[in-house]
């Protein structure tokens, strides 16, 4: 095969497609490069379909080579282990446009593998990976149905910019990801801080420009080069099995959706009603107990779906904008830093607070340079959460994705570290599940944040919105709840304050939604978004006062950079001596800002008076506490500041004359002096000095 080049200019540079070079036996692989950044991109699929399963076998796997960045790998074994969480967030950024757009009936198993091999320091990957992936499927064998774009959208000083490099992201205001296929948008994930409802469509139409160029490169490359795609065989039911199930189960599964139940209740009925009919046809239809499940399914969606676009109640009884019940409880644990409960109807979180000291930072390594981060939100999702039994393992993708989520949302309310300079860990336990429990630990954060006195600059709550649309109709459900995202064609989370969005999710099931049903699901969102709002308020308006007295006493001070080595002392002895005496961990920045943590307010204090006498230059003519060190006959050695002696002549000891030393001072004994000479770096002290500076003051 010839290698194939095309090329199309997005953002004032070149993205090229090249295929016919590299990893030829794979069905599709594809070469992106935008700037020095490079990803190649493959794509497999199995000649036969997996066989008894019900849904789609798609993995995706990104990764980054750290020789991309010129770098080695870090840890023990110099090369690149299990994903970070970086690859796999990027993972996600290619697997959720990508997977509504094969075929229903495709059951073959795919897998798509981005690797990252040049990285530039100032294109991202992620977006070049998902085109690439999209390209590797176009033009191979794979059913795909069209391909999509991706970008990514920043926006400085209010002009929009398409794939903005890092420097520019950390700039923008905006930072969403937006993929899309040439006539409609299929997934968006992204940050802001508090932009408006508009300024985001905004965002999303100059980005769909940028998507038709990428689909329309795809397009030629595909003419250039692509091959016929594999036939994909409609699966048809046993002759007169659709009818009997239909008999048995129609109008009963009528019934059950027009019940306005809990969850619990539902999946019993629900399974109650399965049970019957596969016993009744058990001996009719003896193998086909998947094909009547599905059938059973699939009555159930499209009784709901059109129970929905008739505006009917929904499953649980509300309306299509109504807001399940919510609870809060704030403080429930006493020894945590600060906890939250938040419930939403048959969904909970409980979020803990813990604050930290600087040495508490993660510090986060990959092609990009080292950086450190203060805030995290971690995320975990039980299996006792959906009344199931599951095995306990690594914190998987959906943690990973939907803690992320939740942190973009929050990250822009944390106070500056000159503000408040604790390192936040925010810990999300979901204890209950039935819907958007992402969106409830945006909310429960929030909460427990401000039970444990961090001084957010806003309250920022979260929702998730729903659609049912068949044909040119269609309804957007507020507050979904699981079936209804199982059931339904999106899944759209939106977060943000009283003033506008902070973070932003869209998930799609169908081949794209247009920007009018988008409209609607944001303005319908930011309703729903305030009434949330407004039953937190009444709970707590405002962060507490002051902090946990569980939480670490963080103070600081100041020293000359060039002293910095006087507080460590060779080998780190002196500031492991100052740690251990005073129960205090110390982080010294090069700037000479001087970090002290401990659990004793008292001792920590003690531990900067320390440091700062530490770092003192002497001055002539200065009081200061002093520790008699040794006595000699014509005088005494006295240490006046850390690690600093003088000597305290015999002459200066009293007003008086002294003949022996020990009968005015002993070893050990703290007393005042008054520095009054220094002298080839030597210090002279005076007790004298002092004596008839009090004896002046009281005659007078």
């Amino acid at each position: 095969m010839d290698i194939i080049r095309k090329e199309v200019e997005i953002g004032g540079k070149k993205l090229i497609l090249e295929t016919g070079r590299l990893a030829k036996q794979a069905d599709g692989a594809v070469m992106v490069r935008y700037g020095d950044t490079m990803v190649l991109v493959t794509a497999v699929a199995s000649s036969e379909a997996k066989e008894d399963i019900d849904f789609f076998p798609l993995s995706v796997e990104y990764r980054e080579k750290a020789f991309a960045a010129g770098k080695f790998p870090g840890g023990f074994f110099k090369r690149e282990g299990r994903p970070t969480e970086k690859e796999v967030l990027s993972s996600r950024l290619i697997d959720r446009p990508i997977r509504p757009l094969f075929p229903k009936e495709f059951k073959n198993e795919t897998q798509i593998i981005a690797s990252v091999y040049s990285f530039d320091g100032e294109n991202d990957s992620d977006v070049l990976a998902a085109v690439g992936a999209s390209a590797a499927l176009h033009i191979s064998r794979i059913p795909f149905l069209e391909p999509i774009g991706e970008v990514r959208v920043g926006r400085i000083d209010g002009e929009l910019i398409v794939n903005p490099t890092m420097k520019q992201v950390e700039a923008s205001d905006i930072e969403l990801t937006v993929a899309g296929t040439e006539d409609s948008i299929m997934m968006v994930e992204g940050e802001a801080k508090e932009i408006s409802e508009e300024d985001f469509l905004k965002a999303l139409r100059f980005a769909h420009e940028e998507i038709k160029k990428i689909v329309q490169v795809q397009n030629e490359l595909r003419n250039a080069c692509g091959i016929e795609k594999m036939t994909v065989v409609e699966k048809l039911y046993t002759e007169g099995l659709e009818q009997d199930v239909k008999e048995l189960a129609y109008d009963k599964y009528s019934e059950i959706v027009s019940m306005s139940l809990a969850k619990e209740e539902r999946s019993t009925k629900n399974k109650e009603l399965n049970e019957s009919v596969l016993q009744a046809l058990a001996e009719k239809y003896p193998e086909h107990e998947k094909d009547i499940k599905q059938i059973l399914h699939d009555i159930e969606k499209e009784l709901m779906r059109k129970r929905i676009l008739e505006n009917q109640p929904r499953l649980d009884g509300r309306s299509l904008t109504e807001i399940r019940q919510i609870w809060i409880d704030l403080g429930l644990l006493p020894r945590t830093h600060g906890s939250a409960l938040f419930t939403r109807g048959e969904t909970q979180s409980l979020m803990t607070l813990t604050l930290g000291t600087k040495g508490d930072e993660q510090i986060i390594d990959g092609l990009q340079e080292e950086y450190k981060k203060r805030f995290l939100l971690h995320y975990n999702f039980p299996p006792f959460c959906v009344g199931e039994v599951g095995r306990f393992g690594g914190v998987g993708r959906r943690e990973i994705g939907h803690g992320n989520l939740a942190e973009r949302a929050l990250k822009f309310i944390i106070p500056n570290e000159e503000v408040f300079p604790y390192i936040i860990r925010l810990n999300s336990d979901i204890l209950e599940s039935n819907g958007s429990s992402s969106m409830a630990t945006v909310c429960s954060g929030t909460l427990a944040m401000m039970d444990g006195g961090v001084p957010i600059k806003t309250m920022i709550a979260g929702i998730a919105m729903g659609l049912v649309k068949e044909g040119e109709k269609y309804s957007v459900l507020s507050d979904i709840l699981g079936n209804e995202d199982h059931l339904g064609d999106m899944d759209f989370k939106v977060a943000g304050s009283n003033i506008g969005i902070t973070a932003i999710q869209m998930d799609i099931k169908i081949q794209g939604i247009s920007f009018e049903i988008m409209e609607k699901a944001l303005h319908q969102a930011k309703d729903g978004r305030l009434h949330i709002l407004d039953k937190m308020k009444e709970v707590i308006s405002e962060p507490r006062a002051g902090i946990s007295q569980f939480a670490p006493t963080l103070l600081f001070t100041k020293i000359k950079p060039e002293k910095i080595g006087s507080v460590i002392g060779p080998g780190g002895k002196v500031i492991q001596a100052i740690q251990r005496e005073y129960s205090v961990d110390i982080a010294i920045d090069e700037d000479g800002t001087v970090n002290i943590a401990g659990q004793d307010k008292q001792k920590a204090e003690e531990a900067r008076e320390y440091i700062k006498k530490l770092t003192q230059e002497p001055e002539i003519g200065k009081v200061y506490d002093a520790k008699v060190i040794k006595i000699q006959d014509y005088g005494a050695f006295v240490e006046f500041l850390p690690n600093i002696q003088g000597l305290l002549h015999i002459s200066q000891l009293d007003t008086k004359r002294v003949d022996k030393v020990d009968s005015v001072i002993k070893e050990g004994e703290l007393i005042k002096v008054k520095l009054i000479k220094v002298e080839n770096g030597k210090f002279s002290l005076s007790r004298k000095a002092l004596l008839t500076e009090k004896n002046e003051e009281e005659s007078k």
